[in-house]
């Protein structure tokens, strides 16, 4: 069936809205200093990578993560380009500079030491948000995030479930991403083990209420 241009504009809203609540859960991840999420893990070791190596002015956290996932859209171009769409191009541009806009809010308002217990918390928080973001980015079905797309792509092709195909992805990016130089914690651990579970949980309940809003 073939949307309209509000149906697909109503769809864009609620894949920006997703967007931003997923990575407010990064950003809380990331500043609970008990290590980074999958991705971010990746991502803090291409930015370690590249700084080391090119010494190039200008990087951010963001920036990386922005060109990374850039990458990501450009290598499934050749596998399957039916999963890239504006949407996914949306998160792929303003993934990056939403972590870095985030940071610098949090940043000012979160004290630079907190104790052991508010950082568990920020990383629970940081969990449960970026998994109900994320979900709410894959049911709007205008696109999805970087690690959510390939995710997704793989379950979709291997007919295997989300959530454990979600865990073998998080699982790679992190070996990956550590050896790369990126961070990990008990906080990643944790990530890898919960998110996909939560995602899995927020699923149909996203689902149900985004075709509620779309008139479905």
């Amino acid at each position: 069936m073939t949307r309209s241009i509000k149906e697909w504009t109503i769809r864009a809203v609620i894949l920006m809205i997703g967007l931003t609540i997923a990575h407010l859960g990064v950003t809380l991840f990331l500043l609970s200093n008990l290590g980074a999420d999958p991705f971010n893990v990746f991502v803090q070791g291409m930015f370690r990578t590249i700084s080391r190596i090119f010494h190039v002015g200008l990087l951010t956290h963001g920036r990386v993560h922005m060109v990374i996932s850039l990458f990501i859209i450009f290598i499934l171009l050749f596998v399957d380009k039916s999963y890239i769409k504006i949407g996914t191009i949306l998160c792929m541009i303003c993934g990056g500079p939403i972590i870095d806009f985030f940071t610098w809010l949090l940043g000012n308002i979160i004290p630079t030491e907190v104790h052991l217990a508010g950082r568990v918390l920020m990383l629970v928080l940081g969990c449960i948000i970026l998994a109900y973001g994320m979900t709410i980015v894959i049911k709007s079905e205008a696109g999805t995030g970087p690690n959510d797309l390939v995710a997704v792509v793989i379950s979709d092709k291997t007919k295997r479930k989300f959530s454990i195909v979600r865990l073998l992805v998080d699982s790679a990016f992190t070996i990956v991403g550590f050896v790369l130089g990126g961070v990990v914690g008990v906080g990643t651990i944790v990530c890898i083990a919960l998110v996909g579970p939560v995602a899995g949980f927020f699923l149909p309940i996203n689902e149900k209420v985004i075709k509620k809003i779309c008139g479905q």
